[in-house]
């Protein structure tokens, strides 16, 4: 007796291509939406921390790189006379180094430290990020100091400090 067994059917194998997207955010800044400093007298220095900045991007950058500024406005109060008005030249700020980051990239303060803090009369570098890949971020919380002229008169004063990225 022959028992015959049957071969194996032997089938072409199948190709299915995949595709998918990887899709980009933004890029943006939050920052506090208020900040007291304190008080001091005509011909001192008030200073104190604004609270968390922080920069995300979420472009998804093979080659991703970014640099927040600062600038600030001038302080007044009252009627904003000259005795009511200290100048963006007065107000110093220091980013210090991050409190978090995310992702990979050298991340770099504009002022580590205060001995490097600049006038807020013009714009100014608060933190760079470059050689990034991916999505990051990066959060530090600057310290502002504000010199009050001798002329300085009693009152409430009021300025804004911008922070842009790009």
């Amino acid at each position: 007796m022959v028992i015959a067994v049957a071969g194996v059917a032997s089938a072409a194998p199948g190709d299915t291509t995949v595709t998918f997207s990887v899709s980009g955010g933004a890029l943006s800044v939050s920052v506090p939406t208020s900040a007291g400093l304190g008080s001091a007298l005509p011909g001192n220095s008030v200073s104190g921390q604004l609270g968390n900045v922080t920069v995300t991007d979420s472009r998804a950058l093979l080659s991703a790189a970014w640099t927040a500024s600062v600038v600030s406005t001038s302080f007044t109060t009252g009627a904003g006379t000259p005795a009511e008005t200290i100048p963006a030249s007065a107000v110093s700020y220091w980013s210090g180094t991050a409190t978090a980051t995310t992702g990979t990239g050298t991340f770099t303060p504009g002022q580590a430290t205060a001995g490097q803090a600049q006038t807020l009369g013009t714009s100014r570098t608060a933190y760079t990020l470059s050689a990034g890949v991916g999505n990051n971020s990066a959060t530090w919380n600057p310290t502002l100091v504000v010199a009050i002229p001798a002329g300085a008169v009693n009152g409430t004063y009021t300025g804004t400090v911008t922070h842009s990225v790009a």
